[in-house]
């Protein structure tokens, strides 16, 4: 199967606050991921009574899901990224590409007295959270000890502040907001409808998304959902 349009990059935006509304900064992946992996959990207490030779799981909570990828980071002059270019050589290596990425996503932010909330980016991929660990591996160097190629590990643990958390407890919820995937037989009216218990709201969403029409949706399209007061009576 052929695949047209252009290569899209991961993109990594840093917040100051946990309403995501401060940008302070964001890092365009030159080498996209091979993969990511997102995993979620569930924790229980294991009841066990008296005697018993086994427990009985009783759900406790649902704790953040988390994303973890590799990056590499290559200063050679030689890998290739989106054609016809390749990664220039530079002559510190990677140590600048490694230092403000490090900076945007590790360091300490005095105005917050922690690191900064972070927004990931990529295709389908829409995760907002937090580092939760960042590892670097050289693998290659310059005769001078200079770094030229790195792997990068990188973990972020989702964030939700208390209010969005309550709220997803019911995930139907009109003050949420949702990414919606359009499926075949998907009409705006009736996605409005599911989500805000009134269809009244699709010419608002429309103008939202930048739709010239309503009618005007496809398989696979993303349309954006904003948190509103429900308009069912």
């Amino acid at each position: 199967m052929a695949f047209s349009g252009s290569l899209e990059k991961m993109l990594v935006q840093a917040y100051s606050d946990d309403t995501f509304k401060k940008k302070v900064g964001e890092f365009t992946v030159t080498i996209n991921p091979a993969s990511y992996t997102h995993t979620y959990q569930i924790r229980y207490n294991d009841v066990t009574a008296q005697g018993s030779s086994g427990g009985s799981p009783v759900f406790n909570r649902t704790p953040s899901d988390m994303i973890a990828f590799q990056l590499v980071f290559d200063g050679t002059g030689v890998v290739p990224t989106a054609l016809p270019g390749v990664l220039p050589y530079t002559g510190d290596g990677i140590v600048k590409q490694i230092s403000d990425f490090r900076a945007l996503v590790f360091a300490y932010n005095g105005n917050i007295h922690s690191p900064n909330f972070l927004i990931l980016s990529w295709g389908t991929l829409l995760f907002r959270g937090r580092l939760q660990s960042f590892k670097v591996n050289y693998t290659l160097f310059k005769p001078d000890g200079s770094p030229l190629r790195a792997k990068v590990d990188v973990t972020v643990k989702g964030y939700n502040d208390e209010t969005e958390l309550a709220l997803r407890a019911n995930k139907s919820s009109p003050d949420l907001s949702h990414v919606v995937t359009v499926k075949a037989g998907d009409t705006l009216p009736l996605l409005c409808y599911g989500i805000y218990g009134s269809s009244e709201p699709y010419i608002k969403i429309a103008e939202v998304n930048g739709l010239s029409d309503f009618r005007d949706l496809h398989p696979g399209q993303q349309l954006l959902f904003p948190a509103m007061q429900s308009t069912a009576s």
